[in-house]
């Protein structure tokens, strides 16, 4: 046994490939006996080899020539670092085609091309693992496809970014601004400079379509899933939520019921009660629910250099199991349904509305109204008793000038009007119908602007909306 080698080639050497070389380093004197084999790291690929020199202890496994590791025959298993899905897709398509085992973190391309590259490893008799694009040091892809492989998966949800979930905490136990939260972040360095693919919810949506897919054996893209980010939640809207004994999380859904597959990333109001609720600052948690193991829930670390590297390394060693034990692919592509996903506009919930109206008698009956008229069942309407000051008169403007974005222009006479805040929190409702009640409200005259429209979970909230579809 301590005669088998495992030549091991590394692809980048930023920030979780640096991770990845120092855990790999740790590794070596347990190697033989948690895998049968002694791994040997051979190549690192990079750009540019002077730097990389410099940051590890053995600069002349240094390379910038892909060729020299695809012509390796010593190299079994490529860990791919670099990121992105072109040069990327590339060398992971060469390296399974070469008979290579592949471990990546990269969750953009097997987000976009997971069945292909998946179909492809299984032609080659390689294995094909991604624990570390998900939740970084998280497990939850060998869990969804070994452990739990015995329920029928219902719902997999979770906090999946840990930006935004930074941002959120600081907002809602210092009561800052999103602004100044996401400044925090970035000085801390929690968000990138360029923050746009996590407070939009991209980054979140590409790891729901691949636990989608995983769950629900049925392939997901990340075209499929409806994205929402954090950029609108404001100090206010922290405030009710608190107010209703909830806290607002970016949430990552995935639901189906066996017929179809709803997946949507979005900012929602989670009870206090609920587990995700307590995951705060940059951790991560995915919340599982199946008809065997009822509720289950995994939680850790979700980036950074040695949590993902984490997760890098234990799918090396287990594909090094599998090579020492000659059964690789054993577990190839579980996406043997088709399901079709749900339009947004199908997908029932809860919603939590919070619209500035004029100061006047009968404007909640005109609300209801609006509410009855599309068919949108309404939990309570709650009037702010504070009215809303639109002093000084820039912020008059400001006001109308949005208004008049949705279709709708306030004279002069209108915009001097005292206002008021109404929150509605509504029933399990239809999409389509809540948000053709609210472009209704947004237009009517009396209406100053909608300040916050938020997704409400409830547990119960799945069996509702079998009763309003029947």
């Amino acid at each position: 046994m301590k005669n088998r080698t495992i030549g091991v080639a590394l692809l980048g050497l930023g920030t979780v490939g640096l991770g990845t070389y120092r855990v790999l380093k740790a590794q070596r004197g347990e190697m033989i006996y948690k895998t049968g084999a002694q791994l040997l790291l051979r190549w690192i690929l990079v750009r540019n080899k002077e730097k990389a020199a410099a940051k590890v202890d053995e600069p002349e496994l240094i390379t910038d020539r892909f060729d020299d590791i695809l012509n390796d025959d010593q190299v079994e298993i490529v860990i791919e670092l670099i990121g992105g899905t072109t040069v990327a897709g590339e060398y992971i398509e060469a390296a399974l085609r070469a008979g290579k085992h592949v471990v990546t973190a990269n969750k953009d391309l097997i987000a976009s091309d997971h069945g292909r590259l998946m179909d492809l490893a299984k032609e080659n008799g390689c294995d094909l693992m991604f624990e570390a694009a998900v939740a970084g040091a998280i497990p939850v892809i060998a869990p969804l496809k070994q452990s739990l492989a015995a329920n029928h998966l219902s719902e997999v949800m979770g906090i999946v970014n840990g930006t935004t979930n930074f941002i959120l905490t600081r907002m809602e136990q210092e009561g800052m601004e999103f602004g100044e939260a996401l400044a925090l972040a970035t000085e801390l360095g929690y968000a990138e400079a360029d923050p746009t693919a996590d407070v939009e919810g991209m980054d979140a949506a590409r790891k729901v379509a691949i636990m989608a897919s995983i769950a629900f054996n049925s392939r997901v893209s990340v075209e499929d899933v409806w994205t929402e980010g954090i950029t609108k939640i404001t100090a206010d809207d922290i405030r009710y939520a608190q107010e209703m004994g909830c806290c607002i999380k970016l949430i990552g859904m995935a639901h189906s019921d066996g017929s179809s597959i709803e997946a949507y990333v979005a900012p929602m109001l989670i009870p206090k009660r609920h587990p995700l609720a307590s995951v705060n600052d940059s951790y991560n948690a995915v919340f599982v629910r199946g008809d065997a193991v009822e509720d289950a829930m995994f939680q850790g670390r979700g980036a950074g250099e040695l949590p993902t590297a984490s997760a890098v390394v234990g799918d090396v060693f287990d594909v090094a199991r599998n090579i020492v034990h000659e059964c690789n692919a054993r577990i190839s592509c579980t996406c043997y349904k088709h399901l079709p996903v749900v339009r947004m506009e199908d997908v029932y919930s809860r919603y939590f509305l919070r619209v500035e109206v004029e100061d006047r008698i009968g404007v909640l009956a005109e609300l209801a109204d609006v509410f009855a008229r599309h068919l949108v069942s309404v939990d309570q309407i709650i009037q702010k008793q504070r009215p809303i000051s639109l002093q000084p008169s820039e912020t008059r403007q400001e006001s109308c000038a949005s208004k008049a974005g949705q279709g709708s222009l306030c004279t002069q006479a209108e915009s001097e009007l005292p206002g008021t805040e109404i929150v509605v929190i509504t029933d399990v409702v239809r999409e389509g119908a809540f948000r053709r009640a609210v472009q209704c409200i947004s237009d009517k005259k009396g209406t100053r602007r909608i300040c916050s429209i938020i997704r409400v979970y409830t547990s119960d909230e799945r069996m509702k909306a079998e009763g309003n579809r029947r």
